[in-house]
């Protein structure tokens, strides 16, 4: 099966259709305009600008709106001499789709990276912010600007939109953060609160091959694998390359990613130097205030979005509530590099992603009549169903169906009579693998996800419902509702969803964590809206466990739509570690886990479950 949204009754008219149907009446030049701006404080950042012309080859009459892109992965790399590919694998994709089509992109290396000068204190940082700030009002300043500006980029590019927008830059009209993070504490670094121990280590390996210009390392991610890339494009200004030698030596003094994601165990806590900055400060939720309610968004991202990033789109999509707001949830890993349903036709995802991207722009930024105003707000696609659904709102799935954990490994739709209790150590051997959700924020190219579901999930303590009677959709976040005591004042709870088929294949579906010194819930704030339990993860909202006394904790496992066939059996399984992402929890002293079950304790999976329509 496949995820392209062609013939699919989700649309009026399918992305794929929209982008078929719209003309190009431009060309790209070989080589965009390249240029420093310099900032408030005097750093220097480069820019590249690519504008559409005319067929015989010169530059579009009239202004036209513009596209920002702001990236720490190189605006454009040079290519050795002789050399080949693509200079602009990361932003490319967007240049050569909006260019044709009458738009001006200007493509950004932010302070501290490629040929920019600076010295980078944090990701997304105040100061970048403040540069994104600048470049807006360089652009609508330009004769080529119709003063109207949208932003858009794939993970921290996306992110750095949100960024953009909170500036108040009435220039702003539209920005599409795809695959992006709403909050980097929860979406990213500490799911549940837990470290994911190699995330900080492989990102920083890639900024240092990146920042300090080390060839040798980056060719070990297969994005940059080609041996003809030969480091970050100087400036026209910049004919043999001197300034972006300067450029390089500043990047030397670039703050380490492992050493500053430690400085924050807990969420909002402030650096001990900088009473001012927190995790909160490279979090888009943090400056929600400034979006005015006229910049139109589109929040995408997939099923298999790391640890979260779904998640931030949802939050993205219900925090902006007010502004014209289009949430996008397909069957993707981060990027939609792949298409991560055991049922695909293909690695590569097929459905016309850059075509949706296109409407959205074509209808808040040029003003173009794109029937987007007829279409469904919300768009998912629905795993196993292999099918896109549209919905008005989120979440689509109101019913819940509460099974609880009964006797004999069983999932249960009525509270057992008699009380009863499972025990389980955490194994602080075992793990998930390596062909997770995990791996792709990673930087590692993972193409099969949990191919060996069956035999990790056999190991763990699960409990099991009968057979459904027909094909339920599970779309939402399904919460694993558990009374659950640890003989340690702390514990990781990793809960698994998975669907055991009539004929005993065991299907992964999602994933839950929580550390249970997070387990306090809180309402979500203004800035941060959800549907799933809210925890601040704070540091005045910790607090240990007694040792052997049960407590409630319900966890809320990652988003998903799914369809469970007729005959199937919906499976719950527990675990008190993922070795292979996961720090431990408490370091060296595995909890056993008492999970009750019955009578006033009741234990259950709770799932926004409905009939497949």
């Amino acid at each position: 099966m496949a995820d392209s949204d062609g013939d699919s009754p989700a649309w009026q008219v399918a992305p794929g259709d929209y982008m078929a149907r719209r003309e190009a009446d431009f060309t790209l030049p070989p080589v965009p305009q390249s240029r420093y701006l310099r900032m408030r404080d005097g750093c220097r950042i480069a820019v590249d600008l690519w504008l559409p012309h005319e067929p015989e080859g010169a530059p579009a009459a009239g202004p036209v709106p513009t596209v920002l892109i702001l990236t720490p992965y190189y605006r454009r790399f040079s290519l050795r001499p002789g050399g080949s590919g693509d200079a602009t694998p990361n932003a490319g994709k967007f240049i050569n789709l909006l260019v044709p089509r009458g738009y001006a992109v200007v493509v950004v290396d932010v302070r501290g990276t490629g040929a920019s000068f600076g010295t980078r204190d944090s990701f997304r940082s105040p100061k970048e912010r403040e540069d994104s700030r600048e470049i807006a009002d360089w652009i609508v300043a330009q004769p080529w600007s119709d003063g109207r500006i949208g932003a858009t980029g794939i993970s921290y590019p996306g992110a750095a939109s949100d960024f953009l927008a909170s500036t108040g830059h009435p220039a702003v009209r539209a920005i599409a953060p795809l695959f992006a993070v709403w909050d980097t504490y929860a979406d990213n670094y500490y799911p549940g609160g837990i470290l994911l121990k190699q995330l900080a280590k492989s990102y920083d390996d890639l900024m240092l091959a990146m920042d300090h210009d080390r060839r040798d390392l980056l060719r070990n991610y297969i994005y940059y694998a080609n041996p003809d890339l030969a480091g970050p494009h100087p400036v026209d200004e910049d004919a043999d390359g001197a300034l972006l030698g300067q450029a390089l030596v500043e990047h030397l003094g670039n703050f380490r990613q492992p050493d500053f994601m430690g400085e924050f165990r807990f969420r909002e806590d402030p650096l001990p130097y900088d009473a001012s900055f927190s995790s909160a400060s490279f979090s888009p939720y943090s400056v929600r205030d400034g979006i005015a309610k006229d910049v139109a968004v589109l929040a995408c991202s997939g099923w298999m979005d790391g640890a979260g990033y779904a998640n931030g789109a949802i939050a993205r999509f219900l925090t902006l509530r007010e502004n014209p707001v289009h949430l996008l949830l397909g069957p993707w890993d981060h990027g939609a590099r792949c298409n991560v349903s055991p049922w695909r036709n293909q690695v590569a995802p097929e459905f016309a992603l850059m075509g949706e991207v296109l409407r959205f722009f074509d209808h808040y930024l040029m003003g173009r009549a794109t029937g987007l105003g007829q279409e469904a707000r919300v768009h998912y696609f629905s795993l196993h169903g292999e099918a896109w659904r549209a919905a008005a709102a989120w979440p689509p799935v109101a019913e819940t169906q509460r099974l609880h954990l009964a006797p004999d490994a069983v999932l249960a739709p009525a509270v057992p009579a008699e009380a009863g209790r499972d025990t389980v150590r955490a194994d602080f051997a075992a793990g998930t693998g390596n062909g997770t959700r995990y791996e792709r924020i990673a930087g590692i190219n993972s193409t099969d996800y949990h191919a060996d579901w069956g035999d990790r999930q056999a190991r763990l303590i699960g409990w099991t419902s009968a057979p459904l009677a027909e094909a339920m959709e599970m779309t939402g976040h399904a919460i694993a509702d558990l009374w659950i005591a640890s003989s340690e004042p702390d514990a990781a709870i990793f809960a698994y969803l998975s669907e055991v088929e009539a004929d005993g294949t065991v299907r992964y579906v999602t994933e839950g964590l929580l550390r249970a010194l997070h387990r306090k819930e809180s309402p979500a704030p203004d800035a941060y809206r959800t549907t799933w339990p809210f925890r601040s993860f704070r540091r005045e909202d910790a607090a240990p466990l007694v040792p052997g006394q049960a407590e409630r904790i319900r966890i809320p496992l990652l988003p998903t739509s799914w369809v469970f066939s007729a005959g199937s059996r919906i499976r719950l399984s527990i675990a008190g570690a993922d070795a292979d992402h996961c720090v431990q929890v408490p370091h060296g002293r595995p909890p056993l886990l008492t999970l009750l079950r019955g009578g006033d304790h009741a234990s259950a999976l709770n799932l926004p479950l409905r009939p497949l329509r």
